[in-house]
């Protein structure tokens, strides 16, 4: 596992407690890429909390941008987010 994915899990881990959470360094899908020259990662999440319910869509990317704060900046070029409450898992 990488170093950002571990920082990642960390740090969203911290602010939202998920019940699941995956994460999925894709930054070798977009090598030559203009937004990978810089070094930041493509990422993808699933993450899974209680603190997402009654949340619109928006609310809960929201949240997951301010868990990860700088490294939206410093580490991350690209997040895709599945973000969903445990009532809404199948």
């Amino acid at each position: 596992m990488s170093d950002r994915v571990e920082t990642i899990r960390v740090q969203l881990t911290a602010a939202l407690a998920p019940v699941a959470l995956d994460i999925e360094d894709e930054s070798h899908r977009h090598a030559g890429h203009a937004g990978a020259r810089d070094g930041r990662g493509h990422f993808r999440v699933r993450i899974v909390s209680a603190s997402f319910a009654g949340k619109s869509q928006l609310a809960r990317h929201r949240a997951v941008y301010a868990a990860l704060g700088d490294l939206m900046q410093t580490d991350i070029h690209a997040l895709a987010i599945e973000a969903r409450a445990p009532q809404e898992e199948e």
